[in-house]
């Protein structure tokens, strides 16, 4: 069965780890049949920053409509992004703030504390990078960008699974270990 894919590379620069990682995804999902569209964040034309909070509708730039209809055609979404301070990039954390609205991502109802969430019949897929070995950022700082993620922002809006992949320390990685990070997100869309 063919998956219709969206890669977002959450590094703001294309020429990265991160941006490898993606490179490799997307062209072994390809290989293998699969439909992929891309979303780099370092290279779309919005502002990350949602001025009014949720007060006041916010117009989406053009290149933040083109990445909700790639969510909506998508049935799977593939997140590609460092770890910076136990969690993602503010660019990331921009296009999430502004892209997953009310409305689009989820429904709050009026008269109970509980939501629709909107984007359900999509699996997600975390691949992560970060400079601490991915057991100690389990272990010892309890993963709060996983968490936030996997839980507070993927689940919220009724996505899942989300599988994780931790890949780490990179500030240490020898090229043979880059290597075989590369080969492991490149046997990720076998499994799909």
């Amino acid at each position: 069965m063919t998956r219709k894919i969206v890669v977002i590379l959450g590094h703001p620069a294309r020429q990265s780890l991160c941006g490898e990682l993606a490179d490799r995804y997307q062209r072994s999902a390809e290989a293998l049949g699969h439909t992929v569209r891309r979303l780099d964040l370092g290279q779309l034309d919005f502002d990350p920053v949602l001025h009014e909070g949720y007060r006041q509708v916010q117009p989406l730039e053009p290149d933040l409509q083109r990445a909700q209809a790639d969510l909506l055609w998508a049935d799977h979404l593939v997140w590609i992004y460092p770890n910076w301070w136990g969690g993602p990039p503010a660019l990331l954390k921009g296009f999430i703030d502004r892209l997953l609205l009310p409305g689009f991502a989820f429904k709050y109802h009026a008269q109970d504390p509980l939501w629709d969430r909107l984007l359900t019949g999509r699996s997600g897929q975390l691949i992560v990078t970060m400079d601490s070995p991915p057991w100690y950022y389990r272990w010892f700082t309890r993963q709060p960008g996983h968490q936030l993620m996997k839980r507070a922002v993927l689940g919220f809006c009724g996505i899942k699974p989300v599988k994780v992949l931790s890949l780490g320390p990179v500030k240490s990685a020898t090229e043979t270990r880059r290597q075989g990070w590369l080969a492991q997100v490149e046997r990720l869309p076998h499994s799909l």
